[in-house]
Protein backbone atom coordinates (compact mmCIF):
# COMPACT_ATOMS: atom_id res chain seq x y z
CA UNK A 1 0.00 0.00 0.00
CA UNK A 2 1.68 3.04 -1.28
CA UNK A 3 1.63 6.18 0.96
CA UNK A 4 -0.85 8.59 0.57
CA UNK A 5 0.89 11.67 -0.92
CA UNK A 6 1.03 15.05 0.84
CA UNK A 7 -0.29 18.03 -1.17
CA UNK A 8 2.78 20.51 -1.62
CA UNK A 9 0.55 24.09 -0.64
CA UNK A 10 3.03 27.12 -0.82
CA UNK A 11 2.90 28.99 2.74
CA UNK A 12 0.88 32.38 2.17
CA UNK A 13 2.97 35.58 2.92
CA UNK A 14 1.13 38.66 2.73
CA UNK A 15 2.17 41.63 0.61
CA UNK A 16 4.51 44.30 2.12
CA UNK A 17 3.23 46.95 3.47
CA UNK A 18 5.12 50.40 3.21
CA UNK A 19 5.87 51.80 6.27
CA UNK A 20 5.36 55.12 5.88
CA UNK A 21 4.61 57.22 9.13
CA UNK A 22 1.73 59.28 8.70
CA UNK A 23 2.89 62.86 10.07
CA UNK A 24 -0.21 66.09 10.82
CA UNK A 25 -0.10 69.06 9.33
CA UNK A 26 1.34 71.94 10.53
CA UNK A 27 -2.00 74.07 11.73
CA UNK A 28 -3.17 71.15 13.65
CA UNK A 29 -1.32 71.52 17.14
CA UNK A 30 -2.17 75.08 17.20
CA UNK A 31 -5.41 74.99 16.25
CA UNK A 32 -6.09 72.15 18.91
CA UNK A 33 -4.50 73.72 21.51
CA UNK A 34 -6.08 77.18 20.54
CA UNK A 35 -9.36 75.59 20.91
CA UNK A 36 -9.26 74.49 24.00
CA UNK A 37 -7.69 77.80 25.36
CA UNK A 38 -10.76 79.56 24.02
CA UNK A 39 -13.39 77.12 25.12
CA UNK A 40 -11.88 76.85 28.51
CA UNK A 41 -11.39 80.79 29.10
CA UNK A 42 -14.80 81.46 27.39
CA UNK A 43 -16.44 79.68 30.11
CA UNK A 44 -14.38 81.16 32.62
CA UNK A 45 -15.09 84.31 31.62
CA UNK A 46 -18.57 83.84 31.56
CA UNK A 47 -18.55 82.49 35.49
CA UNK A 48 -16.35 85.70 36.51
CA UNK A 49 -18.19 88.31 34.68
CA UNK A 50 -21.63 87.34 33.13
CA UNK A 51 -22.31 91.07 32.61
CA UNK A 52 -19.68 91.61 30.44
CA UNK A 53 -20.53 92.83 26.95
CA UNK A 54 -21.43 90.54 24.21
CA UNK A 55 -21.29 87.41 26.67
CA UNK A 56 -23.96 89.04 29.48
CA UNK A 57 -26.67 88.43 26.53
CA UNK A 58 -26.09 84.94 25.95
CA UNK A 59 -26.98 84.08 29.27
CA UNK A 60 -26.37 79.60 29.21
CA UNK A 61 -25.50 79.84 25.66
CA UNK A 62 -21.99 80.07 26.87
CA UNK A 63 -21.41 77.12 28.21
CA UNK A 64 -22.29 75.48 24.91
CA UNK A 65 -20.03 77.38 22.85
CA UNK A 66 -17.26 76.90 25.42
CA UNK A 67 -18.11 73.19 25.18
CA UNK A 68 -18.36 73.34 21.34
CA UNK A 69 -14.80 74.49 21.64
CA UNK A 70 -13.24 72.48 23.70
CA UNK A 71 -15.08 69.37 21.71
CA UNK A 72 -13.43 70.51 18.52
CA UNK A 73 -10.48 70.72 20.20
CA UNK A 74 -10.83 67.10 21.01
CA UNK A 75 -11.66 65.98 17.35
CA UNK A 76 -8.77 67.46 16.60
CA UNK A 77 -6.69 65.49 19.05
CA UNK A 78 -7.83 62.04 17.21
CA UNK A 79 -6.36 63.50 13.95
CA UNK A 80 -3.01 64.21 15.65
CA UNK A 81 -0.42 61.81 14.64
Amino acid sequence: MSKPKARKKAVYTPPQKTQQVKVSPRWLAPTMVAAWIIGILWIAIYYIAPDAPFIGGLQNWNLLIGFVFIIFGVVLSTRWR
